[in-house]
C-alpha cells in the first residue's frame, strides 16, 4: 500500500490524520494498550507486534491494525521502524 492510498484509506474510515512514529533500533515496548484504535503503514524497517493470537512482523508497505484497549507488546528491528499511524477514539 502506498503513504497516498494509506492516507486516503484512514480518511474514509474516521481517523485523525496519521502521526510520524520512529522506533530505535532494536528496541521493545513491554505489554500495553492504548485508549484508541490504531492503523499503521510501515514506511521502513520492521516491527514485530504480538498479541494473543500470536506474533506477527509487519514490512515496507504492510498495514497492522489495534482495537481500543487490546494488550500487546512491540518489538523493532536492526534498523529500527518508521510508520504513520492514524488513531480512532469511541
Amino acid at each position: 500500500m502506498t503513504e497516498h492510498e494509506f492516507r486516503k484509506w484512514l480518511a474514509e474510515q474516521g481517523f485523525d490524520e496519521p502521526l510520524l512514529i520512529e522506533r530505535a533500533a532494536s528496541a521493545r515496548l513491554d505489554n500495553h494498550v492504548h485508549p484508541f484504535e490504531a492503523l499503521a503503514l510501515i514506511l521502513s524497517g520492521y516491527i514485530t507486534i504480538s498479541t494473543e493470537q500470536g506474533d506477527t512482523t509487519y514490512h515496507p508497505g504492510e498495514t497492522f491494525h489495534l482495537q481500543p484497549n487490546e494488550l500487546h507488546r512491540e518489538a523493532f528491528g536492526p534498523q529500527g521502524v518508521s510508520y504513520l499511524a492514524g488513531r480512532k477514539y469511541e
